[in-house]
């Protein structure tokens, strides 16, 4: 190998990319287990999509758009590396091979597609979603990455290299990328039949918990392994990914539990994701004193915000809005407060001496990924919508998108036997009990479809009788 290679700053980035990788099943699980049960499978399905389009097209051209010499003034990479052409076994960035960082970012690449599908649940076509996935990283993806992520001694990308954006680990160009993108989607697509009407609970909490571990486990190698190498600015972003994360779970159920009376499961899973996502532009360049503060805000706030869709009238699924667009934007921002100067890239934040001009430059970087992502993904929502239909039938949605799009179910029924025939009665008169308590109680002052509850002023659905409420919870 030549001079300058470090066999462990290798492993230490393909063992990274290994867990970023892993954070797109973590997704599948948690974004699987907020939805219906008869819209389990596709949302496992629109995540794992991904995986297969992206990975593809990253070695056809991405990687060169994204990471290839400059072109037209940081705007996008040249197509040098087509094909992966020129990457050979002995060339380095850093002490790494270039392949082996590109394997990394291939990685981030694939679950930013996946993280909108969250805005879309219960209602997109799949072969449409393919189509729009294809699209997306071309056109917002791929350029993005290129302004925030590729550096070359000031001739870079145009928000990170020759402005100095700081974004650590893609909380532009991946969250508020995907967040905005959600949002742009679900104008598109509208409201699911039933939204604020029927109940939209989550399916399976243990589900959405499983998501949620998992997607922490892989974020230390998105975050830590941005450093590309094993050395003091990765420790310091793996403990400042931890104790944000933490910080930003207590923050959300604080919130939680004095707006709307209970600490529950699906806010701590939620907050935690929160975290993640605010410290992944801050984690290289703060505190752990100041990761807990990013943490805090961002729980709290992005809580605040996954309400904002039933007072806006704008349907997005399973938050990816509030959590990511709001969640990516509090981190990026913060970065201009909570900046060091002894950690990453040597900027100090207000709080530390370095004045208002990080702050100015980190809410350039925030105005513009998100403006540019919303326009071109209402307008690539707009074009698939024209050119093959991008929404299942009402008639499919209300029968459940599993069944129609992929010929399965999550949940065969009829295979577990008499058994459970003879004790559905009991668990139906039950569900019945339940769900009446919690009609005349206090669980009608939480938030909306997360726990299946209209939001505080909308119209609550009345008690139904047992079977028809076990059907509809079963869709």
């Amino acid at each position: 190998m030549p001079d300058g290679f470090s066999a462990g700053d290798t492993a230490f980035v393909l063992i990274s990319a290994a867990l970023v990788m892993l954070m797109t099943p973590g997704l599948a699980f948690f974004y699987g287990g907020m939805v219906r049960a008869k819209s389990t499978l596709n949302m496992l399905a629109m995540s794992f999509l991904s995986l297969g389009i992206v990975s593809v097209l990253w070695v056809l051209y991405g990687y060169s758009l994204s990471f290839g010499s400059d072109s037209f003034a940081g705007l996008i990479g040249n197509l040098d590396h087509l094909g992966m052409r020129g990457l050979g076994l002995d060339e380095l960035t850093g002490s790494i091979p270039v392949t082996a960082f590109a394997l990394f970012q291939l990685m981030f690449a694939v679950i930013t597609p996946a993280l909108i599908s969250g805005a879309v649940a219960d209602r997109a076509r799949f072969a449409a979603w393919g189509l729009f996935i294809a699209l997306w990283v071309t056109v917002v993806y791929f350029p993005v990455a290129h302004w925030v992520f590729f550096f070359d001694g000031g001739h870079g990308g145009w928000l990170g290299d020759r402005n100095g954006v700081i974004d650590f680990a893609g909380g532009t160009a991946v969250h508020i990328n995907a967040g905005v993108a959600g949002l742009a989607l679900c104008l598109v697509l509208g409201k699911r039949i039933g939204f604020k009407k029927d109940p939209m609970r989550p399916h399976s909490l243990p589900l959405v918990m499983l998501g949620s571990g998992l997607l922490w486990f892989g974020w230390f190698g998105f975050n830590a392994g941005s450093a590309l190498a094993a050395n003091g600015v990765a420790a310091m972003a793996m403990v400042n990914t931890q104790v944000a994360t933490g910080a930003a779970l207590v923050g959300w159920l604080v919130y939680e539990r004095f707006r709307h009376g209970a600490f529950t499961t699906l806010g701590a899973a939620s907050g935690a994701v929160a975290g993640l996502v605010a410290i992944t532009p801050a984690c290289g360049s703060v505190s752990p004193i100041g990761a807990v503060a990013i943490g805090l805000v961002a729980g709290a706030v992005c809580c605040a915000a996954v309400s904002l869709k039933y007072r806006w009238g704008f349907d997005d699924s399973l938050d990816v809005v509030g959590v990511h667009a709001v969640g990516g934007a509090v981190g990026s921002l913060l970065v201009g407060l909570f900046a060091t100067g002894g950690v990453g890239q040597g900027v100090k934040g207000l709080f530390y001496g370095g004045g208002i001009g990080q702050l100015g430059k980190q809410a350039m970087g925030v105005a513009v990924v998100a403006a540019y992502s919303f326009v071109l993904s209402w307008l690539l929502a707009k074009a698939v919508d024209r050119l093959v239909g991008f929404r299942v039938s009402g008639e499919v949605e209300t029968a459940g998108i599993d069944q129609a799009e992929h010929a399965e179910s999550a949940y065969d029924f009829t295979a577990v036997g008499a058994g459970l025939a003879r004790a559905l009665p009991g668990l139906a008169a039950a569900a019945a009990t339940s769900a009446a308590e919690r009609s005349a109680g206090r669980s009608t002052e939480r938030t909306g479809e997360r726990t299946g509850v209209a939001e505080p002023g909308a119209a609550k659905p009345a008690v139904q009788p047992a079977e028809k409420r076990t059907e509809v919870d079963a869709r």
